[in-house]
């Protein structure tokens, strides 16, 4: 066996890509013979040498190869080299698995970094206490949300394809004879392709309910299994060590925006969201009568031979009278027969009878009895793990499968009611108030009991629909239960009244109420995003003015004195840049901190996190690192968009490998322990200020670029695609709010994508280089910020995030990019400014982390970027001929033939990045 503890350990890797290239080479030579084959390989042998030797000749025999390029073998030298890059995340994701594996093959002396047993034999080895352990799975809490922005450039036919062929060099590994590797070769022979033989473009812009769908996918397919088995591995591992048995409470749950999130997206109505909970529903009920069969597959004991409980028996007599129904054959197979009588109450209760299940607890309940009878038989150590499974499923998934998020925006919210208190004449003109005057209105209307609303009022289309989603919600929590829609998400909030219009909003449906003894009722956590690097400045001012209103605090105390906050890393860093908008979050997470424990209150801080770097992406458990640790102890939401869910739960082990990761860094933080004793002691208050005087540098110089050159724009939206990336159907939402020109209306999404896609990734490292310039020369203590990398993982993530950024530009393909800005001033000014920002900031990173060549700390990485980007370089220098004849064209035939390859282009090289928005 290969030995593991290898850092680069790749030789599986290579194995695996040149197998599929080696198949994908057989399928390009059936589809286009000869000219196809012999074209491909050219150009992957001259991208190859260019980034071995950067020979200025091989470059100009490269972009000559492209400019020759003709339909259709252009089409099909775009889409092999897009089919490559597929196979090679494949290939890389199969290789993790198999080294997961092979860690679990080894004794309990090798054990892999960042796993589950790792986190464990921490806490063992400094001793924490039983007690300690039961307080610590009390606060341990994270929810992963899935998102309503673009969740995959690739259709979903694509992923099944992806995922059977992992499956298939899975079993390449276990199969031992010739025939079977032959069988499974031809196999994957046959999928590469019908891969090739189907459409990569989606032919218009998803549905909301396709991507309802879409997520749901991860769930069925992935996440069902994971979460379990998840949880009772964790369960298993606190025993062999504590010789302890503790019910591991559900602290891992997924949710999601899907169907939910109507900021700025109209196709999201109030019907929109209840179909979408049904759906969740349909799914989920499903999937529990699946575990419901193979568990009364597996129970076949009988009473004659096993002392089964009392309650079993009663249980299994009132349903088969109410039910009319016997369950089992046997009589003395008592547990089919139990299983069977809730196998017919499920049916009942997917068609809404009278008879059914009344919510998730009551199922939960007869799988209780179940299990109390076994404990009675059979051994109290080796509890029947499906049945486990099968009750975690239940308590994490509920009857709603996933907590469903609703989310809009401030000014909606205050348009409605505007329109609401002129018409009961409470106020002329709500909107044009003071803060203070809007705060006294509202106040006033909340603690009065009386509705504002009658049934007999008409109001615009656009009040009537924000009626309508309250009143939803309040019928969604009555009919799939009150995890089913927990939050309402305020987008751009700036002030108090925006959490109270919602608040109003909902006392008129009953989701909110103040009784005549003063006690209240409220349904609904209400959750402020702040968004904007203003916004995250006057954040906590703003909290504390919140928190000062007794009113709101008797909401809070309804809610078990728990608030939620949504910090969004998108438009913040949009616009202040990478490293002000995560110090700015980071400064804003400890001052409401601060403020809540001041008011006995507790803080789940909700991390809008892209997959992209210029968004917040970046690992799971380095994003939980990188948080102060004070601010984990009260739970944490992530969400999780982009190609993030196929890269993360697309796969088994893949999902598992990610969510451990997860959990044992939040185990440990919680503890309070570190591989590194230093990072107790940060950050210190010398370091709080370097950090301080790095960012205003930072937004300085990212300022003077993206808002004070009158150029920018332009060279923006002519030196990317963006304008093509429209075309791409990727998302039901549009690109722009408003559909408006202004910078300040474009969403980030297509504003990291298109920095991406030309290889600039301006978002994700620009102006961190002249932060930290400015700082050296105003001090030369290289020496403190050497030692905040190494001691303060905030400090750590980002760097590092800038590393991964600054590894995937590549300036030389940007340089390309650039040549299509129709003004050669504006061109090469703002140009010449990326290129010394990006080579000052490289430098930069490299003396902090003390580094030759960036990722040297991450080898792996660097290898991955290092054999992706022969591959993607082609898709580049073709996607900016393409365009280049695109914006030149006017024949209608002619574009359409040209954007079709232009969005192949964008596909192909969002997978060799991993990265859409």
């Amino acid at each position: 066996m290969q030995n593991i503890t290898d850092p680069l350990g790749t030789v599986s890797l290579h194995r695996d890509v040149d197998y599929l290239n080696q198949i994908l080479d057989k399928v390009l030579y059936h589809e286009g013979g000869d000219e196809l084959l012999e074209k491909v390989n050219k150009i992957r042998s001259l991208t190859e040498s260019l980034r071995e030797t950067n020979d200025s000749t091989v470059y100009l025999q490269l972009k000559q190869e492209i400019d020759q390029l003709k339909p259709p073998l252009r089409e099909n030298v775009i889409r092999a080299f897009s089919v490559n890059l597929h196979l090679f995340n494949i290939a890389e994701q199969t290789y993790r698995g198999r080294r997961r594996r092979e860690y679990q093959a080894q004794d309990d002396t090798i054990i892999q970094p960042g796993s589950l047993e790792e986190g464990v034999n921490t806490l063992f080895k400094n001793d924490v206490t039983p007690e300690k352990i039961g307080e610590l799975l009390e606060k341990l809490s994270l929810e992963l949300v899935i998102t309503a922005h673009p969740t995959e450039a690739t259709r979903r036919t694509m992923l099944r394809i992806h995922q059977r062929i992992a499956d298939l060099l899975k079993e390449w590994d276990h199969a031992y004879t010739r025939y079977a590797k032959k069988v499974i070769e031809e196999t994957i022979e046959n999928e590469i392709t019908i891969l090739w033989q189907s459409s990569e473009i989606r032919q218009k812009k998803p549905s909301v309910m396709k991507e309802v769908s879409n997520g749901l996918y991860f769930f069925d397919k992935v996440l069902f299994d994971v979460l379990p088995s998840l949880h009772q591995d964790l369960e298993d591992l606190l025993y062999e060590k504590y010789n302890k048995r503790w019910h591991v409470p559900s602290f891992l749950r997924f949710g999601s925006w899907i169907g939910g999130d109507r900021d700025g997206n109209p196709n999201v109505k109030a019907e929109t969201t209840y179909k979408t909970l049904k759906t969740h529903r349909e799914l989920v009920l499903r999937k529990y009568k699946d575990s419901l069969d193979k568990l009364k597959e597996l129970l076949s004991q009988s009473s004659k031979k096993a002392s089964v409980s009392e309650e079993l028996l009663n249980s299994i007599s009132y349903d088969q009278k109410e039910l009319n129904y016997n369950g089992w054959h046997k009589e003395d197979e008592v547990y089919r027969i139990k299983l069977g009588l809730m196998l017919k109450r499920l049916t009942l209760t997917e068609e809404d009878h009278e008879l059914s299940y009344g919510d998730s607890q009551e199922l939960l309940d007869d799988l209780y009895i179940i299990q109390d009878s076994l404990a009675l038989h059979h051994p109290q150590q080796t509890p029947i793990k499906l049945l486990r499974k099968v009750i975690r499923q239940v308590e994490i998934f509920g009857f709603h499968l996933a907590t469903l998020d609703i989310r809009n925006h401030s000014g909606e919210h205050e348009s409605a009611l505007t329109e609401i208190l002129r018409q009961v004449n409470i106020s002329a003109d709500y909107k044009q108030l003071s803060e203070e005057d809007k705060l006294d209105v509202l106040l006033k209307v909340l603690k009065d009991p009386r509705p504002l609303i009658s049934v007999y009022d008409e109001f615009s289309e656009e009040t009537q629909e924000m009626i309508s989603t309250f009143r939803m919600i309040k019928e969604a929590k009555d009919t799939f239960g009150e995890r089913a829609i927990e939050v309402y998400l305020i987008s751009m909030t700036t002030s108090v009244s925006d959490l109270l219009e919602v608040l109003v909003l909902a006392k008129e449906v009953g989701l909110y109420r103040v009784y005549p003894d003063g006690t209240v009722l409220s349904r609904l956590h209400i959750a402020p995003l702040l968004e904007t690097i203003d916004d995250l400045k006057n954040g906590p001012e703003m909290i504390k003015d919140l928190f000062s209103i007794p009113l709101y605090r008797k909401h809070l105390e309804s809610r078990g004195d728990l608030q939620e906050i949504m910090l969004g890393y998108s438009d913040s860093s949009k616009d202040g840049g990478t490293l002000t908008a995560n110090w700015e979050l980071y400064k804003a997470q400890e001052e409401i901190h601060s403020i809540a424990s001041s008011h006995d209150v507790k803080l789940k801080y909700f991390h809008g996190r892209g997959g992209s770097l210029g968004r917040g992406g970046g690992p799971l458990y380095s994003s939980l690192l990188s948080q102060p640790p004070v601010t984990l102890g009260d739970g944490v939401k992530i969400t999780e968009q982009g190609e993030v869910l196929s890269s993360r739960y697309l796969l088994h082990d893949i999902a598992y490998r990610s969510l451990e990761q997860a959990t044992t860094t939040m185990m440990t933080a919680i503890a309070g322990f570190t591989e590194v004793p230093e990072q107790k002691e940060m950050p210190t208050e010398e370091a709080i200020n370097v950090m301080g005087q790095i960012s205003d540098n930072a937004l300085e110089k990212y300022q003077s670029l993206i808002f004070k050159d009158e150029g920018f724009l332009t060279y923006f939206n002519q030196a990317t695609p963006l304008n093509e990336l429209g075309a791409l159907n990727i998302g039901s939402r549009p690109m722009k709010r408003k559909g408006s020109n202004r910078f300040e209306d474009l969403r980030a999404i297509p504003w990291v994508f298109a920095w991406t896609q030309s290889r600039q990734l301006l978002p994700a490292w620009f102006a961190a280089g002249t932060g930290i310039q400015k700082y050296l020369n105003e001090t030369g203590n290289l020496k403190l910020l050497q030692h905040m990398y190494e001691t303060w993982p905030f400090f750590q993530a980002t760097i590092n995030n800038l590393q991964m950024a600054l590894t995937k530009a590549d300036l030389t393909t940007a340089n390309e990019y650039t040549k299509m800005v129709d003004d050669p001033v504006i061109q090469a000014r703002i140009f010449d400014q990326i290129k010394e920002e990006y080579n000052l900031t490289k430098a930069m990173v490299l003396k902090i982390s003390k580094q030759d060549d960036l990722l040297d700390h991450k080898p792996n990485i660097k290898e991955s970027v290092r054999l992706r980007n022969p591959l993607v370089d082609p898709l580049n220098l073709i996607q900016v001929n393409l365009i280049s004849q695109l914006r030149k064209d006017d024949e209608e035939d002619h574009m359409n033939e040209l954007l079709t390859e232009v969005l192949l282009t964008i596909n192909g090289v969002a997978a060799g990045l991993r990265n859409t928005g």
